[in-house]
């Protein structure tokens, strides 16, 4: 009977170890998204499990373990829009319209957590590891966006530049929560700003700037 009654236990035990691996980690998805990480202590975190420290230190050895758990397991539950869809539209104009239409909505829902995250990531080194991979996405998302465009030498430094800041999650947050703006608003106004960057610049802003620089010292009769 008591052979019998082992693997029972065994099962149930590792149950409970996985409850309790899954509640540290929310617990410190929950404090990353309010406090920020950089503001969350391993202490906070096991109170707020309802855990002792060593309990904590017993499934994730060091800062670095836990937050590599908590990122993954909010990656999952908040994952990006794929730019591998977005290749997929033969015109790019339409392509960057549909890309923010469906980033800027991913940037309302996750925008607590990702303000805490952008603004840890300077100071606190765990952060910034962790960061990389986003930094990385908007770099290929950003190169997407690029494809099939006509532009070429400053032009088209000039359009990688405005993709890079439409995609930016400071540009979104200044617009649509400093500014107030609907998502479809700030959408309409990044592309704006995209066309705009193709354009050569208005007629004589580059003569006016090459006469300020070759206009002639003013001399004075002694």
């Amino acid at each position: 009977m008591a052979d019998e009654k082992r693997p029972y236990r065994k099962k149930r035990r590792a149950e409970l170890e996985e409850e309790t691996r899954r509640r540290i980690t929310e617990s410190a998805v929950e404090l990353h998204g309010t406090l920020g990480p950089a503001r969350t202590s391993i202490s906070a975190v096991a109170e707020r499990a309802g855990v002792r420290r060593s309990t904590l230190y017993r499934h994730f050895p060091d800062e670095r373990a836990l937050f590599e758990a908590c990122s993954a397991h909010w990656r999952a539950a908040n994952p990006p829009p794929d730019p591998g869809a977005w290749a997929t539209i033969a015109d790019a104009d339409e392509r960057l319209r549909v890309a923010l239409g469906e980033l800027y909505p991913d940037y309302r829902r996750t925008e607590a957590m990702r303000s805490n995250l952008l603004r840890d990531e300077a100071t606190h080194a765990v952060t910034a590891r962790l960061m990389r991979g986003y930094h990385e996405y908007l770099a290929a998302t950003r190169d997407v966006l690029m494809k099939g465009r006509a532009a070429r030498g400053r032009a088209r430094a000039r359009v990688q530049a405005a993709i890079g800041h439409a995609l930016a999650f400071a540009t979104w947050r200044s617009l649509a929560v400093e500014q107030a703006l609907d998502d479809n608003d700030v959408a309409e106004l990044m592309c704006r700003l995209v066309a705009a960057a193709a354009d050569h610049p208005p007629a004589g802003s580059g003569a006016r700037s090459s006469q300020a620089g070759r206009r002639a010292p003013t001399t004075t009769s002694g």
